[in-house]
């Protein structure tokens, strides 16, 4: 396949992607716009009625069941023969194999206002409230003993299914049909609202809202916070990007200047842009829990309930095949290189982010990775120098992040972190091993500066030299702000964003551009 090939089907997948998929989610959220929203204030709060409720992308901005499969997956990747074996007895077996004894932590998850609000209001009224939930009955109930305000609650069980005609069949025998109020938001809600006397809807699909009107022209629909472009811009971690500038390295590096190599390399780093994106949504799949825990992390839009969690599963095959068409159109051993990358950061999240240090010679690899598939996208001899160097710096690099995360567990005086190999007593050593690697890295540097293949490369090779103290005045003083806690991102981050960082890297620019002429 030539690159040509690939220019416009891409530009027709990307179109395709945001606007069907990645897009969805938009378009869910304004699907029911043809309704007219009820004010929330204006709900009918007739005492004698009660009111249902539904939990999974009603009460709450999320899926239970997918997030504990996806925990259960992060805790154990054998985990998945086991989902396999319980689906076979049915979707109740399922839910207990994923859920039964398992923590939610009820007080993190991201619960709706509007219909928290509506709760509330409802309580004060005197009505009765009831939580009906096709999730597993100790999630169900651990999140009603959490929020106080239920009367009682309704779930799946490992012999009953509670969701669709199921749950409206047991709403009926404890209601009576007509004779209850019932807020939902998909298709498996529609034969209850059937039976309810005021059907509530919030967050529905086009084509549920549509079947409901249809079904109860009197049904209310709410207004709701909506997905946004910008939370699939944090979502996929564009700002991350700049971590692919790395596949133009062995480009500068050979002094290869011409557009067809430009061309190769940024379809590279797109390529790797496309792949970094979807192994970043299935590590905060994994790391649901966790992140709603953490000080910045709990902002992520996952975490948020910012967009839906089937949304984030169905994006990642979609970025998975662009970055299989993009690299495809490189080279196979490109692509290749690509699936490497792929497999280790889905192993990482899985398992290897777990172990101590392993996790951070993982990291550094994938770095690493990055800038060997820039050669082998180019056809290009990657130095043992620049390898060695690289691999240095990443895990310097590396090494500081963790301080930074484990820096404000102390600060904070949280427990040591549940999901990483590494204790609160650790902060020294991560500080030593981080500057260690880092002016390893110099030395690296100074000795490949010192050799004679560089002066086939330069000029004026013996300028080169300049770059070591510049580096060692970044590596310093980045680690010097790390421990005043001034860093608060990963360093990568912190170094875009920084302007003595961006000063510093300007200079070891022109250094390189002087030993050049």
């Amino acid at each position: 396949m030539t690159h040509k090939a690939i220019i416009g089907p891409l530009q027709g997948s990307l179109a395709g992607v945001i606007d069907k998929n990645i897009g969805a989610s938009g378009r869910q959220d304004r699907s029911d716009r043809c309704a007219n929203y009820t004010n929330p204030d204006d709900l009918d709060m007739d005492a004698n009625v009660p009111l249902i409720v539904d939990l999974d992308g009603t009460l709450l901005r999320s899926d239970l069941l997918i997030e504990a499969a996806f925990r259960r997956l992060g805790d154990n990747p054998t985990a998945i023969f086991g989902m396999l074996r319980a689906l076979k007895s049915g979707k109740a077996a399922l839910k207990h194999f994923l859920c039964d004894n398992t923590d939610c932590s009820p007080a993190t998850l991201p619960y709706d206002e509007t219909v928290l609000n509506i709760l509330h209001r409802a309580r004060k009224a005197g009505r009765k409230i009831y939580l009906a939930s096709a999730s597993h009955e100790t999630f169900v109930s651990a999140i009603s003993a959490h929020l106080g305000i239920f009367d009682g609650h309704f779930a799946t069980t490992l012999s009953v299914n509670l969701s669709g005609r199921n749950k409206a069949q047991c709403l009926i025998d404890n209601f009576g049909s007509g004779n209850f109020d019932y807020i939902g938001n998909d298709t498996a809600d529609l034969p209850v609202w059937k039976v309810a006397r005021l059907p509530i809807a919030i967050r529905t699909p086009r084509a549920v809202a549509a079947k409901l009107r249809t079904m109860a022209p009197d049904a209310v629909f709410l207004d709701h916070k909506r997905t946004t472009l910008k939370s699939w811009r944090k979502q996929l971690r564009v700002h991350q990007y700049a971590k692919n500038a790395l596949v133009f390295l062995p480009m500068f590096a050979a002094h290869m200047f011409d557009l067809a190599s430009l061309f190769t390399a940024t379809l590279a780093a797109l390529a790797f842009c496309f792949a970094a994106s979807a192994c970043y949504i299935l590590n905060d799949l994994v790391d649901l829990r966790e992140d709603r825990g953490h000080r910045s992390k709990k902002d992520r839009p996952l975490a948020r309930g910012d967009i839906p969690v089937i949304h984030a599963v169905m994006a990642v095959p979609i970025l998975l095949g662009l970055a299989t068409i993009v690299s495809l159109s490189i080279s196979l051993a490109f692509a290749g290189t690509l699936a490497i990358y792929f497999v280790l950061t889905t192993f990482y999240t899985l398992h290897l982010k777990r172990i101590l240090l392993v996790d951070v010679l993982t990291l550094a690899g994938l770095y690493t990775i990055r800038m060997l598939g820039g050669a082998i996208a180019l056809d290009i001899d990657l130095s043992s120098w620049l390898v060695v160097f690289s691999l240095s710096i990443f895990v310097s690099l590396a090494l500081m992040k963790r301080f930074v995360e484990l820096a404000a567990l102390v600060d904070s005086k949280k427990p040591s972190p549940s999901n990483r190999g590494y204790e609160n007593a650790d902060l020294t050593m991560l500080a030593a091993l981080s500057a260690a690697a880092g002016f390893n890295a110099v030395t690296v540097l100074a000795l490949y500066v010192s050799g004679f293949s560089v002066s086939t490369l330069y000029t004026r090779p013996d300028l080169l030299l300049f770059a070591c103290p510049i580096l060692t005045y970044w590596i310093g003083r980045a680690l010097i702000l790390a421990q005043r806690r001034q860093m608060q991102d990963d360093p990568i981050v912190f170094a875009i964003k920084d302007p003595m960082s961006r000063a510093s890297g300007l200079a070891m620019l022109g250094v390189f551009v002087a030993a050049s002429w």
